[in-house]
């Protein structure tokens, strides 16, 4: 578990530097997908699941 998570904070944080930088590159693809697929087997997966169907619910049940 240790390293699962290390490894998601290092993937989160390349995603960050390569967000800031501009340009998304088909190697910065790669670390986003990564990182979203390293998250989704961590334990705040059901967490962000939940807040962004509730966001989702929110937004939908807007009127202009």
């Amino acid at each position: 578990m240790a390293v699962s998570i290390s490894l998601v904070l290092l993937l989160a944080i390349l995603a960050v530097i390569f967000m800031r930088n501009g340009g998304l590159k088909v190697s910065h693809a790669l670390v986003c997908a990564l990182l979203g697929f390293y998250l989704a087997s961590t334990s705040i997966a059901p967490t962000i699941h939940s807040g962004l169907t509730a966001t989702a619910d929110i937004v939908s049940s807007l009127r202009p």
